[in-house]
């Protein structure tokens, strides 16, 4: 019962949690123990938030993804894991992780509440409304962002850095919805019912306008952002950026993928490449030259 309720809470997803790293990284205290501890702690509460999210959607879409070729192999569908069981677990996880959230601080505290109430939100009513749906998970990543803004004394972070991460999460979401467009075909709507608002030359549009307005708005920042180093080496990470946008829309057009963006980063070496350059580079520019 245990590996089935952690297999629901989905923690290869939990990669989508390192954006709360940002504000460490980018504000140059990774190795300040001051701020280190608090983000590592409020990092484990998120991934614990998060995962609590996925067993409150799942239940939420037991008999959707039922009839999913994909979906109906996890727990909850298949029958390994009951529902009750998933609903104490979330409730419990809930009554733990909400509470520690604002001993840790009370600025993390709220923005955690805050994220969790969006999800809620999201799986019962926001998810069923054409582009908002998108915009809800965009809006996550940014309230991700924010929790480790709030733990850490920030001097150093841009803001351009929300831009950059809210339109990669518009990519993310919109790149989903092409792929369980593509996936599910004429079964789309009886699956997610959202899906029908959508078409492919619509999703298309939106992924390109996405695409180019995130490549526009980190370039800004590397050269534009204050607090970045004065050798403005931050321009030479942007090749890297346009390598792993083009290799994910690769993956969406030609490989049929993006329904699950942790598989990528986890799976698709050559993704995975430009994403440890770009990590090395603006590891060695903050850290080391």
């Amino acid at each position: 019962m245990v590996r089935e309720l952690l297999k629901t809470m989905r923690p290869r997803q939990w990669t989508k949690n390192m954006f709360f790293l940002a504000a460490l990284v980018f504000d140059a205290k990774l190795f300040d123990p001051d701020y280190l501890i608090p983000s590592i702690a409020g990092f484990l509460l998120l991934c614990l938030a998060s995962g609590t999210v996925y067993l409150i959607n799942d239940l939420v879409d037991l008999e959707k993804d039922k009839q999913h070729p994909v979906k109906r192999n996890r727990p909850l569908p298949s029958g390994r894991l009951q529902p009750k069981t998933a609903v104490i677990a979330a409730i419990l996880f809930i009554v733990i992780g909400q509470p520690l959230g604002y001993l840790l601080d009370p600025g993390y505290g709220l923005i955690l509440s805050g994220y969790l109430l969006l999800q809620i939100l999201y799986s019962f009513l926001l998810k069923n409304i054409v582009l908002i749906d998108a915009l809800s998970i965009a809006a996550g990543f940014v309230l991700r962002v924010g929790a480790g803004v709030a733990l850490v004394d920030v001097e150093r972070f841009s803001p351009w850095l929300f831009v950059c991460m809210t339109l990669l999460a518009l990519f993310l979401a919109f790149g989903k919805r092409r792929h369980e467009l593509v996936l599910l075909r004429e079964d789309a709507n009886n699956h997610r019912a959202i899906l029908n608002e959508y078409s492919l030359s619509l999703l298309d549009q939106i992924i390109t306008i996405v695409v180019a307005a995130n490549i526009i708005a980190y370039a800004l920042y590397t050269f534009s952002a204050e607090g970045l180093p004065e050798n403005h080496l931050m321009m030479l990470t942007i090749p890297y950026v346009l390598y792993a946008l083009f290799r994910y829309l690769y993956l969406i057009h030609v490989r049929g993928q993006g329904g699950a963006p942790e598989e990528i980063l986890l799976g698709d070496r050559p993704f995975i490449a430009s994403v440890f350059l770009w990590g090395a580079s603006v590891f060695a520019i903050f850290y080391v030259l």
